[in-house]
C-alpha cells in the first residue's frame, strides 16, 4: 500500500509529510495494516521504521534505533502476553503497546495488568474496535491521508472520510 501522509502533532510540534510503503503480511489484516499506520503517525520521529513485524517473532511492529542501535522505542500492536512485552521492555528504553480487538482488551487487560505494573518503560493505550474498523475500510493500494493529533486525540481525514480517535491510556 502507497501512503501519501500529512501528519500535524500539534502535541509534538511535528509537521512533515511522507511517502511510505507498507508491505502486508498474507495473515495481515487491513485494520492491523492501518492500526500500524497510526502507530507510525503518533510516535513520528526521525529513524522511526517498520520492522518485518508478523515475519519475525524477535521484531516489534516499528522501532527507533539510535546510532548505536540501540533501541530507543519499541512498538507493539495487538493483545500480547507477559512474557513478549518483558523482552521488549528489557531491549527497549521505551515499549508503546497499541491493543485492539472486539470484546477481548478488557479481558486481556484484566488478566494481564498487575504483571505488567512492574514494566516502568511501557506505556499502553486501547483502541476503540468500531473506530479502527473504520480505518480499515479507508485501505486502498493508493491512499492519502491527512493525520492531525492534538490533546491526545487524533482525526484522521481523507477527500470524504473523518474519523476522530481517541487513545485510552491504560498505563
Amino acid at each position: 500500500m502507497k501512503v501519501q501522509l500529512s501528519l500535524s502533532d500539534m502535541d509534538r510540534h511535528v509537521y512533515q509529510d511522507f511517502n511510505l510503503t507498507l508491505a502486508q503480511h498474507p495473515s495481515e489484516t487491513e485494520q492491523r495494516l492501518m492500526i500500524r499506520l497510526l502507530a507510525f503517525a503518533l510516535n513520528s520521529c526521525d529513524g522511526l521504521e517498520f520492522t518485518k513485524g508478523l515475519s519475525s517473532d524477535d521484531e516489534p511492529e516499528l522501532w527507533h534505533k539510535n546510532y548505536s542501535e540501540e533501541i530507543e522505542l519499541w512498538i507493539e500492536l495487538g493483545l500480547p502476553d507477559e512474557k513478549r512485552l518483558k523482552k521488549a521492555c528489557n531491549k527497549a528504553k521505551k515499549v508503546v503497546l497499541y491493543t485492539y480487538g472486539e470484546n477481548n482488551q478488557a479481558i486481556w487487560w484484566q488478566k494481564q495488568q498487575p504483571k505488567l505494573r512492574d514494566f516502568k518503560n511501557l506505556s499502553i493505550f486501547s483502541l476503540d474496535y468500531g473506530v479502527t474498523q473504520a480505518l480499515a475500510n479507508l485501505v486502498d493500494r493508493n491512499i492519502k491521508l491527512a493525520i492531525t493529533i492534538q490533546d491526545g486525540e487524533m482525526w484522521v481525514n481523507t477527500d470524504t472520510t473523518n474519523i476522530e480517535i481517541k487513545p485510552q491510556q491504560l498505563m
